[in-house]
């Protein structure tokens, strides 16, 4: 498995594998709200705009990704998925090694993101990488989203 920095002819496949990612936890989500978590390749495009995209690729497939956006001193990670079948074999766990070694070369202070409460394997998955509640609880149309933070080591 390798994990990449994407490019934009990589958008097609990244859309596709956040629609596989999350179509099992769909009904959880209100219709925007699913929409949104799952960007069409022309969304996921534009996103390349705003900041860095890796993927995770197994066999010339891509299994998985995540995207960040830079606000300030802070990385916003979204978009971070692992295709059902490819998961438990390590993948969440080196793209966010990915995003935080990209912080701390980058002088980031902090990691932030959201993530829905019933995604209990990916939520265990930033727990177990130092992530903790902030408190903030916000709603993503109607989908009730929980933040979770990380400060990034630079030394």
């Amino acid at each position: 498995m390798t994990i990449r920095l994407a490019e934009e002819h990589d958008a097609e496949a990244i859309s596709a594998t956040l629609r596989a990612a999350f179509a099992e936890f769909k009904t959880r989500y209100t219709p925007a709200a699913f929409s949104v978590t799952t960007p069409t390749t022309d969304q996921v495009a534009e996103r390349f705009a705003e900041g860095p995209i890796w993927i995770a690729e197994l066999a010339d497939t891509i299994v998985g990704t995540v995207a960040t956006v830079p606000q300030g001193t802070e990385l916003h990670i979204r978009s971070m998925a692992v295709r059902p079948g490819a998961r438990g074999s390590g993948i969440g766990a080196r793209l966010l090694n990915t995003v935080e070694a990209f912080a701390a070369g980058h002088r980031y202070r902090r990691l932030l993101l959201n993530t829905a409460p019933f995604l209990l394997a990916a939520v265990q998955l930033y727990e177990r990488h130092g992530f903790r509640y902030t408190g903030e609880q916000p709603d993503l149309f109607g989908t009730q989203l929980l933040t979770m933070a990380k400060e990034v080591r630079t030394d």
